[in-house]
């Protein structure tokens, strides 16, 4: 097998565990996934970039590889990319890296998981000019899709000329780092106590930004909208501009430096437009076509040839104590097989597993806050433990059983929580001085865990406060890796935050390992003297 975007190695761990397969090359580029993938699989060659990847080489060393698994990234673009500075996610080139490693080592079946939503139509990718043979090679439906660069209110005589010219976007757009400060404030504009203090901290850049625009000359649109920006900063260091006031000033140099930002990522990622339009707002039309019907067209037709199947899975039906979504796309080569199915789960929601499975008996184990105090905690015997909790608690010493320290205003909100509640619960007066619109955070935010029933998917539970069932405290790394299945033994390396990321980022071994053995029991029927 060869592994593609490793990560910390949970897709990987569930193959293993099944005794029916053998990783000879892992791919993570990240350094902290690396240190951990290379800590419990020590006898896998682990690889950087896969945009480097030479496949040749890998099968001259290894020999012919029967099995790929991995799961891209795949941002895609929906909506949500207007509120930033970017157009296109260069994420989405890592799944076309995915199809190539197929496309060249000819495996007789492969595995990726994605996110749930790379089923729906929001995971497209626009057409580039590099694709354009490809899709009228594999006839893949394609559809018009707008990429607004400019909301009518903030229309100008011209904007359509510059945003189809390359040369003329430069003439335009800022610096990187002067875009970044402004924005910073922008972006603080919902909640004053934020902004005051952005402003505050990026004084001395605004203050040198605002002089040097000053001392612009040029009397069109772009630069005096500029000038007005930095202008009412500059007013405001001086006393004489309402903060109040910022947003409205700031904005159309905004948005203006996003329409330059998006319609030179147009240029630079070498996109197709059909046409702008600036009936109602300017607008870029540019054909776009689903991720995986970009997957199935390449995969599915010959001479690759793979019979496809794909569903969303839910990590709970498998035996996990949380209700993750996973996007797991299967193919076998037809001369195997004319047809693949994925695994059914055992568990439904009478029987899902919960927290308290997971995690009860780490609740008398005190855990560490700093990194330095991990040295392990020797466990003793626990006779009140799950069937799930006997299954991850395979060592005598626990490893990342460790937490953030609590500050007393967080402190305050974990107390008033109950099971189950999240930041929403908790009375105005503990909600202040946290979020820049707290009616948009989300349920995962300061959510303290319910112990009888599965968790929600596990993130980076740091960042999400995440807090523990019946303690006024967070969840440890250990405890939520546990939600993901991963058993003690499993050791994450690099900072605090890292580990917190490479559990959130992870696959749960309880369902890759239910994929690998039905991968397995149909290679195995597919396969003459097979004795796999």
């Amino acid at each position: 097998m060869v592994d593609l975007f490793a990560g910390a190695g949970g897709l990987s761990l569930g193959f293993l565990q099944t005794k029916k397969y053998e990783i000879k090359v892992a791919f993570e580029n990240n350094p902290n996934m690396q240190a951990t993938y290379r800590r419990n699989h020590p006898n896998v060659d682990v690889r950087g970039d896969v945009c480097s990847a030479n496949y040749k080489e890998i099968q001259k060393q290894y020999g012919s590889i029967d099995v790929v698994i991995g799961g891209p990234p795949c941002q895609g673009f929906s909506n949500a990319n207007r509120q930033k500075n970017h157009a296109i996610s260069q994420n989405n080139m890592l799944v076309k890296q995915y199809i190539r490693a197929i496309l060249e080592l000819q495996p007789k079946a492969f595995v990726m998981e994605n996110v749930s939503m790379l089923r729906s139509d929001v995971h497209r990718f626009y057409l580039d000019e590099k694709d354009a043979q490809l899709i009228g090679q594999y006839d893949i439906p394609m559809t018009e899709t707008k990429l607004t660069l400019l909301d009518q209110e903030f229309m100008f005589d011209g904007a359509l000329e510059i945003a189809s010219s390359i040369e003329r976007i430069a003439e335009f757009i800022w610096p990187e780092e002067h875009y970044a400060a402004l924005n910073v404030i922008y972006k603080a504009a919902k909640n004053p106590k934020k902004m005051i203090a952005a402003l505050e901290k990026h004084r001395k850049k605004l203050l040198k930004y605002a002089a040097a625009y000053a001392s612009y000359e040029n009397t069109d649109y772009i630069s005096e909208k500029a000038r007005e920006a930095f202008h009412a900063v500059a007013q405001y260091y001086s006393g004489v501009f309402d903060i109040a006031d910022i947003q409205e000033a700031i904005e159309p140099a905004i948005m203006i430096q996003r329409m330059l930002s998006k319609a030179s990522e147009i240029y630079s990622n070498h996109l197709v437009v059909e046409r702008f339009e600036n009936a109602f707002g300017l607008v870029a039309i540019i054909k776009s076509f689903a991720v995986f019907d970009y997957l199935k067209a390449i995969l599915g037709s010959k001479p690759n040839d793979y019979a496809i199947t794909a569903d969303v899975l839910c990590a709970a039906n498998y035996g996990a104590p949380q209700k993750r979504m996973r996007f797991v796309v299967m193919g076998i080569k037809r001369s195997l097989s004319d047809s693949i199915k994925l695994p059914q789960g055992s568990f439904t929601e009478e029987n899902y597993r919960t927290v308290r499975d997971a995690i009860a008996d780490l609740e008398n184990v005190a855990p560490v806050k700093n990194i330095s105090d991990d040295v392990g905690t020797p466990l003793g015997e626990c006779t009140e433990i799950s069937e799930l909790g006997k299954a991850l608690r395979d060592t005598s010493v626990l490893k990342n059983h460790i937490i953030t320290d609590t500050r007393d205003t967080a402190m305050e909100r974990f107390k008033a929580l109950k099971q189950g509640q999240n930041f929403h619960a908790l009375d105005d007066s503990l909600k202040t001085n946290t979020y820049t619109d707290i009616s948009r955070t989300q349920n995962t935010i300061y959510l303290r865990l319910d112990y009888d029933a599965p968790s929600g998917t596990v993130v980076n539970v740091r960042k999400s406060m995440w807090v523990h069932p019946t303690l006024d405290r967070a969840v440890s790394v250990r405890e939520a890796a546990r939600l993901q299945t991963f058993p003690d033994s499993f050791v994450f390396c690099g900072s605090k935050d890292k580990q917190y990321q490479q559990v959130g980022n992870a696959v749960p071994p309880i369902m890759a390992k239910a994929i690998a053995k039905n991968l397995a029991a149909q290679l195995k029927k597919s396969i003459p003297n097979s004795d796999t």
